[in-house]
């Protein structure tokens, strides 16, 4: 299977990465730096877990669900930008 970039790619994570890029498409040492201090809440981290316990037993509401599929849409973009961040400063040294 061909490797896509993120440039290329179509998901909603990876299109809004590319917003946060410069005019050469990589993001800036300091942007890169606060990408890597984000993170959930421990509220977050609380409600993530109950709805996990809830979807493993298979009594999620359809709301709860959306909810669900909000935190691995915002999870997995914040997963996109911190790789690209830690993938230039690794490059910057």
């Amino acid at each position: 299977m061909p490797k896509t970039s993120t440039r290329n790619a179509i998901s909603e994570g990876a299109i809004f990465a590319r917003l946060w890029e410069t005019d050469n498409g990589k993001l800036s040492p300091t942007l890169a730096r606060h990408i890597l201090r984000l993170g959930y809440s421990a509220e977050d981290k609380a409600r993530m877990r109950e709805l996990a316990r809830k979807n493993q037993d298979g009594r999620l509401s359809p709301e709860e669900t959306d909810e669900l599929d909000s935190y691995i849409k915002v999870g997995d973009l914040l997963a996109i930008l911190q790789s690209k961040a830690r993938k230039l400063l690794k490059k910057s040294g």
